[in-house]
């Protein structure tokens, strides 16, 4: 009897054991399964924004720079103030700040932003000496404030804008869109989300520098129709250094 007794306590301990281990087994597949889920989502997730992009820009593909986005008539009059700080250059990562919302010339880094990219956002924004030096290679700079970057679909007319842009050879393509943001400076004016600046040496081939001004356009919201038409008045050449690159 005792060796009977003995006998089913180990089966009992074997099959407490064995769903034990067939719980543990399960919890293990279950974890598996999760870290596979997540990463999948992960992968996904990475691959979704490109894909959106790319499919979202279809729909600039077969329209102008003029055509996208909302009329001209949602910005206000070109205004110009005279500019200062032509060659004025300092050392990287010296502390920039403009009275102007955004600036449109000053004093600047003696670094520049290459013709690559064409739209930043805020997290990747070169700094505002690199930009004030683009300006004055003959840049025009849209920015744009938080109401635009919280929008998607306003971002996406901004990409639309920005691949009527691309390329690095054409230098009529000096053209950049950055988000200005509460930390660089005063907001723009009253109801107006989006600016473009020049710096302009007062008409292509002009060489007096007292003849330079700062240009400005404001734009209660963003249109490829103004941008073209700013940037056919004031083009690449009307700048202090019209061919650095």
């Amino acid at each position: 009897m005792a060796k009977q007794a003995k006998t089913d306590r180990q089966a009992v301990i074997d099959s407490i054991r064995s769903q034990q281990s067939k719980s543990e087994n399960r919890r293990g597949m279950a974890i598996v399964g999760v870290c596979v889920l997540v990463a999948v989502l992960i992968v996904g997730a990475a691959a979704f924004k490109p894909v959106k992009d790319w499919y979202d820009l279809r729909s600039f593909a077969s329209d102008s720079l003029g055509e996208i986005g909302a009329k001209a008539s949602t910005c206000q009059k070109v205004v110009t103030k005279t500019a200062e700080g032509n060659q004025d250059h300092v050392e990287v990562g010296t502390p920039m700040s403009y009275p102007d919302a955004p600036p449109a010339f000053g004093q600047h880094w003696n670094m520049w932003d290459s013709m690559d990219r064409k739209l930043y956002l805020t997290s990747d924004r070169p700094e505002l000496g690199e930009l004030v030096h683009n300006l004055e290679h003959g840049f025009t700079i849209l920015w744009y404030d938080e109401t635009i970057a919280d929008s998607s679909s306003k971002m996406d007319v901004l990409r639309g804008i920005a691949s009527k842009l691309q390329g690095t050879t054409n230098l009529r393509d000096k053209f950049k869109a950055v988000p200005w943001t509460s930390e660089d400076g005063k907001a723009f004016p009253k109801g107006q989300h989006v600016a473009f600046t020049h710096w302009s040496v007062g008409g292509a081939g002009e060489t007096d520098p007292s003849k330079q001004v700062g240009v400005w356009q404001y734009c209660s919201d963003v249109s490829g129709a103004a941008l073209e038409t700013f940037m056919e008045d004031y083009p690449y050449m009307d700048s202090p250094e019209p061919n650095a690159v």
